[in-house]
């Protein structure tokens, strides 16, 4: 790619994840290199199992998370998973110079206060020229959104987990 964009996929309905996992599996199927970093996600879910084993070289996985669930606000110990995360996926960003950034949940992340809205803005503004970026998550910023190039907001209509159905394994992981 000569030059890379910003994509922002948010909003409270369902494919976000879904979505940018399809666009890696793209660039993936035209030899490229994937980077793919989840925060607040700690399972294994059936799309990253497949990117992993579609990639082999090509795809990196970055997620830092003990599985727990933020009810109010974060405790310290979640500030520290997100933040050496980032850390981390910079240092990566470098190494492996992936053609294709994804980070996602980092709007939730950045919601939380897990991660500085800042330090992603700053890291956007100053990006390699070369790199896509795509991030995901409910409730992205007027900053982020007036930040990237492309915005898909995902509109729940209607939703089963609306009448109690949980979280299915092949379908929503």
């Amino acid at each position: 790619m000569k030059r890379g964009y910003i994509e922002l996929y948010t909003g409270d309905g369902k494919g976000k994840t879904t979505a940018a996992a399809g666009l890696a599996l793209r660039v993936l199927g035209n030899g490229m290199r994937v980077l793919f970093v989840q925060f607040l996600k700690s399972e294994k879910s059936g799309e990253i199992e497949m990117l992993k084993k579609c990639g082999l070289k090509n795809f990196h996985l970055l997620r830092e998370w003990d599985g727990s669930f933020i009810l109010t606000s974060a405790t310290p110990k979640q500030k520290e998973l997100c933040e050496n995360l980032w850390s981390k996926s910079l240092q990566k960003v470098d190494s492996f110079k992936p053609d294709l950034l994804v980070l996602d949940e980092v709007t939730v992340a950045i919601t939380f206060s897990l991660l500085s809205e800042d330090d992603l803005l700053e890291f956007l503004e100053n990006k390699p020229s070369y790199l896509e970026v795509v991030m995901t998550g409910q409730g992205a910023s007027e900053a982020l959104i007036k930040k990237s190039d492309l915005v898909t907001i995902m509109e729940k209509r209607k939703h089963y987990y609306d009448k109690g159905v949980v979280a299915r394994k092949g379908i929503e992981y």
